[in-house]
């Protein structure tokens, strides 16, 4: 399946833990998912899915602002999405301040 729709139907069947929500941007993460290590970013109609390792936005669209806020969480939580990734124990982490 591809990863928008597959992001859209895992919403759409609260599969994905929701792991942050600040800003009107809420950052989940499937339970089993392809690689490379990644994490999915909603707000509004948006939808885009953001590389744990390198923090590049990876496929989707967003805009700029809300892409930088999504980076900026992600280089605070950076270890603990690795970790997340590797372990699949999901655990809510703070938003921006």
């Amino acid at each position: 399946m591809h990863p928008v729709k597959a992001l859209k139907q895992g919403v759409k069947n609260g599969t994905m833990p929701i792991i942050a929500r600040f800003y009107g941007i809420i950052i989940k993460m499937f339970f089993n998912e392809h690689l490379p290590p990644h994490f999915h970013a909603l707000y509004g109609e948006y939808n885009a899915i953001f590389n744990i390792n390198t923090l590049e936005m990876i496929e989707g669209d967003m805009p700029l602002r809300a892409r930088k806020l999504v980076v900026e969480w992600a280089e605070n939580h950076q270890k603990e999405l690795e970790i997340m990734w590797e372990t699949k124990e999901f655990k809510q982490l703070p938003g921006l301040e």
